[in-house]
C-alpha cells in the first residue's frame, strides 16, 4: 500500500504527526532541535527518521538523503516555527533575525517542492503589525512556487473533536498547478473535559507513582472518546498505524506533591474559576480545558506552565490527563518527567485537529485512505528517560545544543514498563 509521506518539521514530540499520519499519511523524517524531543519521536514513530538538528544547518537534500527519500514526490511538508521578531515600521519582519526559522521553512520547502506545505503558529500572528509577518511569508512561498489557501484560519481544537480550547493559525500552500484543498468544517458536537478524564484512575491510589510514570490496573472506560483514545473501540476516521501497548497500563501518570494548604485551596475552588493564589483553573468536568501551555524552556528559568486542576480531586492533572484533554491516544507515550511530559503536550499540534486538516490534503489529492495492518512495536522505554547528557549522547549532538535546566532532571532510566 502506497501511502502519501510527510515531513514534519519542528516535530517536537509529535502531535503534528500523529494527525498527519491518522488521516492516511506516512510520516518519513522529522526534524526537531531538542534532543529529548527527538527521543519521545521516535519512541512513538519508530518507522519515521527522526532528525535531531536545527533546520538551519539542514538543506532538503541533506533530509532526503537521511531518511532514504531519493527523489520520491514528497507530499506535504508541515510545522509551526516559532516566531518572536517583527520588525520597526517600513522594514521587512521577514528578514528580522530572530524569524530566521521561518526563513529556512520557506527555504526547506522550496527545496524539496512538496505538493502541499502547512504552517502553523498562534493565532497572535494574525493581529496588528503582526499581519505584515504573514504578508511576508505568504509573498515569499508565492516566490517559492505555492499558492497560499486564503483568507488564512484560526482554528480552534475544540471544534474538532478535542475537549480543550485551543486556536491556532494554519496557512495551507499548495504547489503551483495542483487542487488548493478547503479549511476543515468544524464539528457540530463538543467533548467534554470528564469525557476525556472520567474514567481514567486517580493517580493518587498508586504509591508506585511517586517514583516512576506508569502502573498496572484495570479500569472500566464509557465514553466514546475515551473508549477510541484508549484502542477499546475503532475510530473510523484513524488510518494510522496500530500499536502494540497494554490498555490495562496507566502511564504518564508520575504523582505531584501539594502541601495541604495548597490541597485546600484546590479544594475550595469552583469548577471553572481561577485558584487565586496559584492562578491554576479548576476544570469544569462539562465544559473545555482551557489552552494547555508548555512554560518557559531552560533558557528562560525552565518554569513549568500552570496545570489546571482536577475537576474533583484536590491536585493538579496528571501528564496523561493532559494527554487525554489534547486528544493523545493512550499508548501514545510522553517523556517519564511531569516538566518535559507537560513541556511537549503544551508545545504540540492536538492530533485530533492536526488529523482534520490533513485529511483535507488528502480529499484535495483524491486519495481513499485506508488503515495499516501492520502492527508497529514502539522504541525502547529509555528513550523516555532521558536526561539531556544521555539524550545528546544518543543523537551524537553537542550538550549545549539546548541551554541546560539549573536543577538536575528526575529520570527513572533504572525502571522498565511491562509492555
Amino acid at each position: 500500500m502506497n501511502r502519501p509521506i510527510g515531513i514534519d518539521l519542528f516535530a517536537g514530540a509529535g502531535g503534528m504527526s500523529l494527525g498527519f499520519e491518522q488521516a492516511g499519511f506516512d510520516i518519513v523524517a522529522a526534524v526537531e532541535i531538542d534532543p529529548i524531543h527527538c527521543a519521545t519521536h521516535e519512541y512513538n514513530f519508530p518507522a519515521t527518521t527522526t532528525i535531531c538538528a536545527s533546520v538551519t544547518d539542514l538543506t532538503g537534500a541533506d533530509i532526503r538523503r537521511r531518511a532514504k527519500l531519493g527523489n520520491k514526490d514528497i507530499d506535504v511538508v508541515m510545522g509551526g516555527a516559532p516566531c518572536q521578531g517583527f520588525s520597526l515600521m517600513g522594514k521587512r519582519a521577514f528578514d528580522d533575525p530572530r524569524n530566521q526559522l521561518v526563513f529556512h521553512y520557506v527555504r526547506i520547502v522550496r527545496e524539496l517542492q512538496p505538493k502541499y506545505c502547512v504552517f502553523e503558529n498562534v493565532k497572535g500572528l494574525t493581529l496588528g503589525a503582526h499581519a505584515q509577518f504573514l504578508s511576508e511569508l505568504i509573498a515569499a512561498l508565492g516566490a517559492a512556487g505555492y499558492d497560499v489557501l486564503t483568507p488564512y484560519r484560526v482554528l480552534n481544537a475544540a471544534d474538532y473533536g478535542v475537549p480543550q480550547d485551543r486556536r491556532r493559525l494554519f496557512l495551507v500552500g499548495t504547489r503551483q498547478g495542483l487542487t488548493l484543498p478547503i479549511y476543515p468544517e468544524s464539528h457540530p458536537e463538543r467533548v467534554t473535559v470528564w469525557d476525556a478524564i472520567g474514567d481514567l484512575p486517580n493517580a493518587e491510589q498508586f504509591d508506585a507513582l511517586w517514583h516512576q510514570d506508569f502502573v498496572s490496573t484495570q479500569w472500566e472506560t464509557t465514553s466514546s472518546y475515551g473508549r477510541k483514545l484508549r484502542g477499546i473501540d475503532r475510530d473510523s476516521k484513524d488510518y494510522s498505524y496500530p500499536r502494540h501497548f497494554d490498555p490495562n497500563l496507566l502511564t504518564c501518570s508520575i504523582r505531584t506533591r501539594h502541601n495541604p494548604a495548597s490541597r485546600s485551596r484546590f479544594a475550595a475552588t469552583k469548577q471553572g474559576k481561577t485558584e487565586s493564589i496559584s492562578h491554576f483553573r479548576r476544570l469544569d468536568p462539562d465544559g473545555l480545558c482551557n489552552t494547555l501551555r508548555a512554560g518557559t524552556d531552560s533558557a528562560r528559568g525552565a518554569h513549568t506552565s500552570p496545570r489546571p486542576i482536577h475537576p474533583w480531586l484536590p491536585r493538579v492533572i496528571t501528564v496523561r490527563e493532559a494527554a487525554r484533554l489534547h486528544s493523545y491516544p493512550d499508548w501514545f507515550r510522553l517523556h517519564s518527567t511531569k516538566w518535559h511530559g507537560c513541556r511537549q503536550i503544551g508545545n504540540s499540534v492536538p492530533p485530533l485537529l492536526a488529523r482534520a486538516l490533513a485529511s483535507e490534503l488528502i480529499g484535495a489529492q483524491g486519495i481513499k485512505p485506508s488503515k495499516p495492518k501492520k502492527i508497529l512495536d514502539r522504541g525502547h522505554d529509555r528513550l523516555l528517560c532521558f536526561d539531556m547528557t544521555s539524550a545528546s549522547r544518543y543523537f551524537k549532538v553537542p550538550l549545549d545544543t539546548i541551554a541546560q535546566r539549573d536543577r538536575k532532571i528526575l529520570t527513572v532510566a533504572a525502571e522498565k514498563s511491562p509492555e
